[in-house]
């Protein structure tokens, strides 16, 4: 395991182009409920236009998590996320 230690903390994203107002941050875990058509998230550090972290498409019409290994995906500034036909997601976060 790595050295990473801090409080995690959640916050529920329902609208597409949400900033997670958190700054510098690690995503540890999400939690999704997708819609039909074809589900996606992209997120991106440092605004909508930013660099993208990470990119995951799903089933439609599921409930999921995503976990994410070690100590989690690093955004260098706050991550923003793109929601495609989800319903709404938890972010887990440190």
């Amino acid at each position: 395991m790595g050295s990473f230690s801090s409080d995690v903390k959640a916050k529920l994203i329902t609208a597409s182009d949400t900033d997670l107002d958190a700054g510098r941050t690690r995503i540890r875990q999400l939690q999704v409920v997708t819609a039909t058509g074809s589900p996606q998230i992209t997120v991106k550090s440092g605004g909508s236009s930013g660099t993208t972290v990470l990119d995951l498409k799903f089933s439609p019409s599921i409930t999921t998590s995503v976990n994410i290994p070690a100590d989690g995906i690093l955004s260098e500034e706050d991550p923003n996320f793109t929601l495609t036909n989800i319903t709404s997601v938890t972010v887990f976060y440190a």
